[in-house]
């Protein structure tokens, strides 16, 4: 095995003195709005040495700093795309990290194009943007960042004269002003509508003109390693649950579901209609200066003729077939737009329709106009379908299992869930050709809601883009029986006895759940209807990974090797079965939820377990740094794709090293048993609630739904998220590396030298422990524990305070030494020099604020509540936009 590359986040290959200008200038512009709107706090905000004022005097310092982090983000997207181009024009695509191009010419050089062709057409990647309550931007603040960024791209050009250049920093000051007026915070909780608004912008922004370009760069890649004649197989398939995820949100209903289908597929509609109207009023060929060739002349007449009006059209614009044909494809779209008669039965009428045109542009060489105005048309309505992304519907077990309940208590005393009469009932039914309806005026709200979904699904399986809905995703799934469960009551709602057209997900959460998740689909795939309804064509199954409360339940560490040997196992038991897995990855944006760099976290997955498909959770303050802009999203679709491209060949899963598995086996025991006796000391819920501000998250209206579940103070119940902003605004970042150093030093202690061997071997050549240690790395780098103190101080007991802070400082020098020890650094973060600059720039001033955050906690915490306390709020959200995220 060779020794694996440095990381991923390599110093700089250029003297980047733009990015310096820009920031330079964006300071001066930043300092003009602050001396016009709060002069009184100007010097105050120039210099992090300084300490800021609690109360209202704080409000007008922290929405200054708060805008000058989102300042240099944008500064950052710049310059990262600007290196990209660099490296392109100077060592050509295959030298840009995570294209297309890199990832083709890394193939075995005796490939065909026939056999690249074959093993493309497996390839198939799902981000699927969620609504996750980690956004602490508005929609209208992420509008006014994203002009932001095309002004200062316009500033690169050399053409402009000075007064032109003054005009456009004039221009940038006004949205910096701008920024200042519209301010950061919602008073109100955004509602379900506005969610479904926000995803889709990104959509509208950049997304949707994303695609083309994506698939250009696949084709050039493609023309470059194997010559031209590469046909492209579509590679993306964009997903949502924002409108369908229902786990703990009871404002997610039938209804909103339906809306947010409704919406999605009216902004693709006339996403199309716009591109086919500005196809119509540019093509302008006419047949008395070019023939067409009488074949490419049938097909677009055929399409012609599809409308009553033909005549008509012909003689409007007589001799202008191609103008005639998008008129009448116009047409047709406008028709679905409207709701009426006359539109496209199916997408691949569309796509056809669009076909033949295009195939008429290049039967005459007319091939540039074919791919910018039709081509890309067709690429986006494959991709997109009607539907603009797939809604993936989610729940929770707990919920099916009760309206289960609810509808056998109706003939009788309904089986204890869990128990042999339970299952056997449970598979009886199934069994049936035949069932005994429930009488829905009999069910209560909850049961009635699950039913009415349900129906949709069906409902929406037999639409023009059977695509708009997608699997039933359900979470804390722990046994055959919730999986079985859906199954049953999606019988109730109208689906049929053979074989159910309803994918359910099973979501394996918890480091239980995820050991047990082969015996789960062991047990499941004996139930005859579930085996026919489970097996597809292609013989995959869909099986979603929850990074986040394994994390939450087991530590890092242990979550990360659970996540890596449930992979490996699922697919071991599926083969068995004649099936393979398809895994989808719930991620977030912050180390502690999986959110380690695309590229890296999928080339350190399993060998055999990607086979060419991967799903994966695009969440919060992620799809904005991900999808605000064309260039950016074209960049990391081309890097999420090709990463998948590159496991391709990887058909065979190869033997482990068995030191290597016993040696992260036993690292990942070590660590939940350090992690899980933190959790379980004396007086912990009581130091998370007071010595962080988790209480408090719920004043800070980012998201639709409730921090917790079932509303219920466990620890248990509360969501990953919250578990992960409080450590995180503490600068505890416990979640992204406790248990780490007393794993490592008991492993060298039992193991003595032979063990520093093999650790030392493991960090040089085995991925996924690479990748372990290189993002404890960055949560260290993060956290804080003198700031973390002063949280400390909050908490009312003192002995509670001593033992949990002592545990805490205790096992972070133990990670520290570990650290040091592996990667021979001594500072956390020397790796990685881009993130540790950016971090020192932003540390001042997020230091001085968390000292500030510790202030107005107190202070809130004994005053009457109700009141809204607008300068914690905004503490919040400074401390996340200069982390990066909140959880």
């Amino acid at each position: 095995m060779t020794a694996l590359p440095s990381p991923a986040d390599p110093a700089p290959v250029f003297e980047d003195r733009q990015a310096d200008a820009f920031r330079d200038e964006l300071h001066r512009l930043w300092c003009n709005v602050i001396a016009r709107r709060a002069p009184q706090v100007l010097d105050l905000v120039r210099d992090p040495g300084l300490i800021l004022p609690e109360g209202d005097a704080a409000i007008p310092c922290l929405q200054a700093i708060n805008i000058w982090f989102q300042l240099k983000r944008i500064v950052d997207e710049n310059t990262a795309m600007r290196a990209r181009r660099l490296v392109e024009a100077t060592q050509g695509a295959s030298g840009v990290e995570g294209s297309f191009a890199q990832a083709m010419a890394e193939m075995d050089p005796a490939m065909t194009q026939a056999e690249f062709s074959a093993l493309t057409a497996k390839l198939s990647v799902g981000p699927t943007i969620t609504a996750h309550p980690t956004e602490a931007k508005r929609v209208t603040v992420l509008e006014i960042h994203r002009r932001i960024y095309r002004l200062l791209v316009s500033l690169e050009t050399q053409r402009w004269t000075p007064r032109e250049r003054d005009d456009i920093l004039s221009d940038i000051e006004g949205e910096i002003d701008l920024l200042w007026m519209t301010g950061e915070l919602r008073l109100e909780r955004p509602s379900l509508r506005d969610e479904i608004e926000w995803g889709l912008q990104f959509y509208r922004d950049a997304i949707y003109d994303a695609v083309p370009q994506l698939f250009e760069r696949f084709i050039a890649a493609g023309r470059e390693r194997f010559g031209d004649g590469l046909a492209i197989t579509p590679c993306v398939k964009f997903h949502s649950w924002i409108g369908g995820d229902r786990d703990g949100n009871p404002n997610v209903t039938t209804e909103v579901t339906r809306e947010a289908l409704t919406r999605a597929r009216r902004a693709i509609l006339q996403r199309y209609l716009d591109g086919v109207t500005a196809a119509a009023a540019r093509i302008s060929i006419t047949s008395r200066i070019v023939a067409l060739p009488p074949e490419a002349e049938a097909r677009i007449r055929a399409v012609i003729d599809q409308s009553p009006q033909a005549a008509e059209l012909a003689a409007r614009n007589p001799g202008e077939v191609f103008r005639q044909g998008l008129t009448v494809i116009a047409e047709r779209l406008r028709a679905m737009v409207g709701g009426g008669a006359g539109g496209y039965a199916s997408v691949a009428q569309f796509t056809a329709d669009l076909a033949a045109l295009e195939q008429g542009l290049m039967a005459i060489g007319a091939d540039r106009l074919a791919l910018r105005y039709l081509a890309s048309l067709r690429w986006q309505a494959e991709t997109f379908g009607f539907r603009t992304a797939t809604l993936d519907v989610r729940q929770n077990s707990t919920v099916t299992t009760a309206v289960l309940t609810e509808i056998w208590a109706l003939t009788g005393t309904a089986p204890p869930f869990g128990s042999p009469e339970w299952s056997r009932r449970l598979r009886e039914e199934l069994g049936r050709p035949a069932l005994t309806f429930a009488e829905r005026r009999r069910l209560g709200a909850e049961a009635n809601e699950l039913l009415d979904l349900l129906a949709l699904m069906r409902e929406a399986r037999v639409s023009d883009d059977p695509d708009s809905i997608g699997p039933f995703i359900l979470s804390m799934t722990r046994s055959a029986d919730d999986i079985l469960g859906v199954y049953l009551l999606a019988r109730h709602a109208g689906f049929g006895a053979e074989k159910l057209d309803l994918r359910v997900v099973p979501l394996f959460e918890t480091i239980e759940d995820l050991r047990n998740a082969p015996a789960v689909f062991d047990a499941l795939l004996k139930v005859p209807l579930a085996q026919r309804s489970l097996r597809s064509a292609d013989a995959t199954v869909e099986i979603m990974l929850g990074y986040s409360d394994s994390n939450k339940d087991g530590g890092f560490l242990c979550s990360t090797w659970e996540l890596d040997k449930a992979q490996r196992r699922l697919t071991q038991t599926l083969a068995r079965h004649g099936l393979r897995p398809v895994f989808f990855h719930g991620r977030g944006g912050s180390v502690s939820r999986g959110g380690a760099p695309t590229g890296r976290a999928i080339a350190a997955q399993p060998l055999g377990t990607v086979q060419g498909r991967l799903r994966l959770t695009e969440q919060g303050e992620v799809v904005s740094s991900k999808y605000a802009n064309r260039g950016t999203a074209v960049n990391q679709l081309e890097l999420l794709a090709s990463s998948v491209l590159r496991h391709l060949p990887q058909t065979v899963q190869p033997a482990a090293d068995p030191e290597h598995i016993d040696a992260l086996e036993a690292l990942s025991g070590l660590s939940q048993t350090a992690y899980s006796a933190l959790l379980q000391s004396p007086g912990f819920i009581d130091y998370f609630q007071q010595a962080s501000p988790v209480e408090e998250l719920a004043m800070l209206k980012i998201g639709s739904r409730p921090p917790r579940r079932f509303g219920a103070r466990s620890l248990a119940d509360l969501r990953a998220i919250p578990w992960v902003f409080a450590w995180s605004q503490n600068r505890h970042m416990v979640s992204g590396w406790y248990g780490f150093g007393s794993a490592i030093a008991a492993f060298r202690r039992v193991r003595g030298a032979a063990g520093d061997r093999l650790l030392a071997a493991m960090f040089d050549r085995h991925r996924l422990f690479r990748l372990m240690v290189d993002e404890v790395e960055k949560s260290l780098m993060l956290t804080d524990l003198e700031i973390g103190a002063a949280y400390a101080g909050l908490v009312e007991d003192a002995a509670t305070r001593d033992l949990i802070l002592g545990r805490i400082r205790a096992e972070h020098a133990l990670s520290l030494d570990a650290l040091r020890d592996l990667t021979g650094n001594a500072e956390p973060g020397a790796r990685f020099p881009n993130m540790h600059l950016r971090f020192a720039g932003a540390r001042p001033d997020l230091d001085r604020i968390n000292r500030l955050q510790v202030a107005l906690l107190r202070r809130t915490r004994t005053e009457a509540k109700g009141r809204t306390h607008i300068p914690l709020m905004q503490s919040m959200n400074c401390i996340a936009a200069g982390l990066g995220w909140t959880g």
